[in-house]
């Protein structure tokens, strides 16, 4: 009788395909099915010719290929088809075995599978899986979040195939982060922050190029100095290698062959919608969210390019001051954006009753994901300092870093609305830290109106309740 498997995994495109292969060689036995069976057979002949693969041609088969309790991992298109091919396991697998998803699913729905398929005896897992295809091959960042009782189950597989960071390089970025959809939700945050990150660099970017000319030569070196100090990151990294690469077919640089219209695939949408839903100002990827959008208006943006005038002129301050004043505002528009994301998964904890643990989902990111970077061990040390930190800019070692940065940071807003080049995230991860620092808002004015027209009702600062006010009485007439 041949040997059972230690897991089985469904969905051979490339990211289910690279994550088996690194289960496998992590020295597990794993059991593999496809839709379309030709795709298994292409993998058993080719990457996984020698391997410890088990090749199905259907789910019984798979189940069948599976030491107990069952573990089946999904790599499939989040939505529908999630559902339908839950449907189809749950008369072949028995209680205690366990279902993962392991796409980029909405949270509520993996808050709703979690409690369906507990429902019927088994226990579910939906995991964020961050890292492209390299990252599922080496070493992905894993965010798993469901029933309880399945992680002893699957945290061995999990903590060996995950990216691993700290002097010894032995502590996986992949830990329990929370019950039902709290896996999933963590990783729509991350996906979130990573649009505000390539914002924010790509703002960087531009700005460099715009107000001082830089050459791409020249921007190279710039952010191959940029990932040696404190931004030192993933995004930093390929953004200093993208500069670098000639179009085979021109001989340009391959970044200027490239239209300016982005996609996206909708988490960082999630991501705004949700915010707005909890009522916690996560402005910066709402602004990213929106960049992509006018980037998208491609053909618009042309006819309007020969009609609307921007303000002339020219930079007149030192160059390489320039250079370091944006690095300097980068990095506290980055401080910024991640204290708005750490806010929004703590109001997102209290609505879900989710015991998330911050100074974890930190190291979480520390390697294999996208938004990996030095900065987010100085955010588990904040949190690890003060488990109760209400935002990350209130922790001394970020206070400081905005404080020192902060001359900067406005002279680089400033500087891009007096040249009309667009620079949204940095200006709204500004207004961000300015609105936060400021103890009275104009909303005591937004309020009174409020109430003058809809009798909404409003507090006062002199006493405790609710009050309305009859303005129209009480105004002062208009003069004839």
């Amino acid at each position: 009788m041949p040997e059972l498997c230690d897991i089985g995994l469904i969905g051979l495109a490339v990211m289910g395909e690279n994550l088996a292969l690194n289960i496998e060689s992590r020295g597990f036995r794993i059991a593999v099915f496809n839709r379309t069976t030709s795709v298994v057979d292409q993998l058993l002949a080719v990457r996984a010719k020698g391997k410890q693969f088990v090749g199905c041609h259907s789910l019984q088969e798979l189940v069948a290929a599976l030491a107990k309790p069952r573990k089946v991992m999904l790599m499939i298109k989040a939505g529908p088809a999630v559902d339908a091919i839950i449907e189809q396991l749950l008369p072949l697998l028995s209680p205690g075995d366990v279902i993962i998803d392991g796409g980029n699913t909405h949270y509520a729905d993996t808050e709703r599978r979690t409690q369906y398929v507990e429902s019927k005896g088994l226990l579910f897992v939906g995991t964020g899986v961050s890292g492209g295809e390299e990252g599922a091959l080496r070493g992905p960042s894993l965010m798993p979040g469901g029933s309880q009782a399945a992680w002893p189950l699957v945290k061995p597989i999990f903590q060996a195939i995950a990216a691993k960071v700290g002097p010894n390089a032995d502590i996986p970025c992949c830990e329990w982060v929370g019950p039902r959809g709290a896996g999933h939700y963590v990783k729509m945050v991350h996906n979130g922050i990573e649009y505000g990150d390539m914002q924010l660099i790509c703002e960087a970017y531009f700005l460099l190029r715009q107000v001082l000319g830089l050459s791409n030569d020249e921007l190279y070196d710039v952010f191959a100095e940029w990932n040696r100090g404190e931004l030192d990151s993933y995004l930093i990294e390929i953004t200093r290698d993208v500069l670098s690469v000639k179009d085979p077919e021109t001989g340009n640089d391959l970044v200027d062959m490239i239209l300016d219209k982005a996609g996206a695939k909708g988490t960082g949408k999630w991501m705004s919608q949700l915010a707005l839903d909890l009522g916690v100002p996560s402005t910066l990827v709402t602004e990213a969210v929106y960049a992509r959008s006018l980037s998208a208006l491609k053909d618009a943006r042309e006819r309007a390019s020969k009609v609307l005038q921007g303000p002339g002129g020219k930079y007149q301050g030192d160059k390489q001051r320039f250079v370091e004043q944006v690095r300097q505002a980068l990095y506290a528009s980055k401080i910024s954006s991640y204290a708005q994301g750490f806010v929004q998964l703590q109001a997102a904890a209290a609505e879900h009753q989710w015991p998330l643990d911050y100074g974890s989902v930190a190291l979480l990111w520390r390697g294999g994901c996208i938004i990996r970077a030095r900065f987010l061990e100085r955010i588990k040390e904040a949190f690890d300092a003060d488990r109760k930190l209400e935002n990350l800019l209130l922790a001394p070692y970020f206070t400081q870093a905005v404080h020192q940065a902060q001359d900067a940071w406005r002279h680089v807003v400033m500087t891009s609305f007096a040249l009309g080049i667009p620079a949204p995230a940095f200006s709204t991860a500004l207004t961000y830290y300015d609105g936060y620092r400021t103890a009275r808002l104009p909303a005591n004015l937004l309020q009174a109106q409020r109430d003058y027209f809809g009798a909404h009702t409003y507090e006062r600062v002199d006493r405790p309740g609710t009050f309305h006010t009859d303005w129209l009485a009480l105004r002062k007439p208009p003069a004839q």
